[in-house]
């Protein structure tokens, strides 16, 4: 995929949202995993969470190897040239920090591919975690669990240069337009629960179907999370532009890492989130690879 400069993959960590990648069923957002997760994060520690204790308390699909998961293509600014393995993008570096917090080397680090729309349907799987801008939600944590959140995400809306569309500059602006994000996200649920459009929104494989969307005039706006619409609007569609971005009314919602429901792995997952807040590790990956650069206004209610 690319290196992207940092203007291209600007983003504003601190930013209030509305929403992030959900499915459109999900109930409300939680900020961190589910509740088994936040009672048993406290006794994680150093010495509970390397290989061995972890190999010895079944917390790994495989011993003496971390399974991390996602999606193929894998898209920046969250992964590079679509190769998870290079440790390149904000969730690959990610990944292999929380590794190394682990006790694992790079080598160590096993990917496979989860499609996103499967990777929170409940049942065992094949991974030790999956890290795919996944969303802690209500509804996905009856039946996975999630590490505390690694990341806050924000919706933004990308229009046509030009376009009536670009003028839009508030909630019930956009609910006069047509409207379409990638089934199976918070975008989606973004345009359903929050502006509320006079039209029932388009609904796409992928962004690359969305952005196509956009170009033949299907719709007049899609939706998706900040980072990526930065990037899109960068380096793929020479005419796009972000309207801005949702203002949250409540908590912001947070990615993370997801794991099988009664996964042993998460209390370590969560203990390695901690260290790398703690140390500044997080910040640091988001300014490398998430920049602050660019500021992207909020849409307000008028």
């Amino acid at each position: 995929m690319r290196t992207l400069s940092l203007v291209a993959a600007a983003l504003l960590p601190t930013v209030l949202v509305l929403s992030a990648c959900a499915p459109k069923d999900d109930g409300s957002s939680a900020s961190s995993g589910s509740s088994a997760t936040a009672s048993s994060s406290a006794s994680a520690s150093a010495s509970t969470c390397t290989p061995a204790a972890l190999a010895k308390a079944g917390a790994l699909t495989k011993q003496g190897t971390l399974t991390v998961a996602t999606d193929s293509p894998a898209y920046p600014p969250w992964f590079e040239d679509n190769k998870p393995t290079n440790g390149k993008g904000y969730e690959s570096a990610v990944a292999y920090a929380v590794a190394k917090k682990l006790g694992f080397s790079q080598s160590q680090v096993s990917w496979v591919k989860e499609p996103f729309n499967n990777s929170y349907a409940p049942g065992p799987k094949n991974f030790d975690f999956d890290i795919n801008q996944i969303s802690i939600t209500t509804a996905r944590a009856k039946v996975v669990d999630f590490s505390t959140g690694y990341y806050s995400a924000a919706q933004a809306v990308i229009a046509l240069k030009g376009s009536a569309a670009a003028k839009a500059t508030s909630p019930a602006d956009l609910a006069k337009l047509k409207l379409g994000a990638q089934t199976g996200t918070t975008s989606l649920t973004a345009i359903r629960d929050d502006v509320k459009p006079a039209e029932d929104p388009l609904v796409f494989d992928d962004t690359n179907v969305a952005k196509q969307a956009l170009l033949n005039g299907q719709v007049d706006a899609i939706v998706a999370d900040l980072p990526t619409a930065l990037y899109i609007t960068a380096t793929e569609l020479s005419k796009g532009v972000i309207i801005g971005q949702f203002k949250s009314s409540g908590t912001p919602e947070q990615f993370g890492m997801l794991a099988a429901k009664g996964s042993k792995l998460v209390p370590c997952l969560d203990y390695a989130v901690a260290q790398l807040t703690q140390d500044g590790t997080l910040a640091s990956l988001e300014k490398t690879w998430l920049s602050e650069s660019v500021s992207v206004p909020v849409l307000t209610q008028s």
